[in-house]
């Protein structure tokens, strides 16, 4: 019963999704014109890096821990 529900649910909302999505990203084009595109390229590719680099830093402490509470 719950698992028709959800699925006559995703059926009635699976269209409106579809056809309120516009042909062509605009705010996309509008970046890339005026070269601001970039600027956001560069500042996502800094957060994913330093996001990177903190995950590894918090896996060596962890293993420095696991280390000295083993002996």
């Amino acid at each position: 019963m719950n698992h028709k529900l959800l699925w006559s649910l995703l059926a009635l909302l699976l269209p409106v999704c579809l056809i309120s999505q516009p042909s062509e990203p605009q705010m996309a084009d509008t970046f890339r014109s005026e070269g601001k595109i970039y600027v956001v390229i560069a500042v996502l590719s800094i957060i994913f890096v330093c996001l990177i680099a903190y995950l590894i830093y918090i896996d060596i402490k962890v293993k420095k821990l696991e280390k000295s509470k083993n002996r």
